[in-house]
C-alpha cells in the first residue's frame, strides 16, 4: 500500500509503476468538498491516477462512476462522473471497466442523515426490486474483482447496476 498526496501526485508515479490492473473507487461529496472539491477529486485526481497508471504500465482499469453518469448532465454530479469516464476511456488502456451502481448500501463513519434515511427507504426496496436502486458495496467491490477475472475482448464495458448485482454474486 502507498500513501500518495493527490495534490502532487504526479510525485508519486512510482507508486502506480508495474501493476496489471488498477481499480479506482475515488470520489467524495459536494457537500463535503464544496463543488471545486468535488470536481477535483471525483475528475481530476481520478483522470491523473489513470494516467499514470496507463504511464506505469497498467492494462485494464476499472473505474466506479455513478447510475446516470452524462458528460452533458445539468446536474453536477452526474456531469462529473460522466466527464470522468470519458477521460479514462480517451487514456488508452487495453480494457477499461466503468461501473455504475445506482445507490451504495454501506455503513458510513461519518454522520449523513438525509443518506441514513435514504438507505432505509432503500433497504426496504431492495427486498422488493433488489437490483434497481441500490446496491450494497460488497457486491460492487466482487463485482470489480470478477470483471478482472472473467476474459473480454470488449475496449470499454460498461456495468450498469442490474449487472453489477450479476457479476457481483458469481
Amino acid at each position: 500500500q502507498a500513501v500518495v498526496d493527490f495534490e502532487r501526485l504526479g510525485e508519486h508515479a512510482a507508486a502506480f509503476q508495474g501493476h496489471d490492473v488498477g481499480f479506482c473507487c475515488l470520489g467524495t461529496t459536494r457537500a463535503k468538498a464544496g463543488a471545486d472539491g468535488f470536481v477535483r477529486v471525483d475528475r481530476d485526481y481520478v483522470a491523473q491516477a489513470a494516467e499514470l497508471a496507463r504511464a506505469g504500465g497498467c492494462k485494464h482499469f476499472v473505474l466506479q462512476s455513478s447510475q446516470g453518469a452524462n458528460a452533458q448532465s445539468s446536474f453536477l454530479y452526474l456531469r462529473v462522473k460522466g466527464e470522468v469516464e470519458n477521460l479514462v476511456q480517451a487514456v488508452g488502456f487495453d480494457r477499461c471497466t466503468i461501473l455504475r451502481p445506482a445507490v451504495l448500501l454501506c455503513k458510513r463513519q461519518e454522520s449523513r442523515p438525509m443518506e441514513w434515511v435514504t438507505r432505509q427507504f432503500l433497504g426496504v426496496v431492495a427486498r422488493v426490486f433488489p437490483t434497481a436502486y441500490s446496491v450494497p458495496v460488497e457486491t460492487v467491490a466482487r463485482a470489480m474483482v470478477a470483471c478482472v477475472l472473467q476474459p473480454g475482448e470488449e475496449k470499454v464495458k460498461v456495468l450498469e447496476n442490474k449487472a453489477i448485482h450479476e457479476l457481483g454474486k458469481a
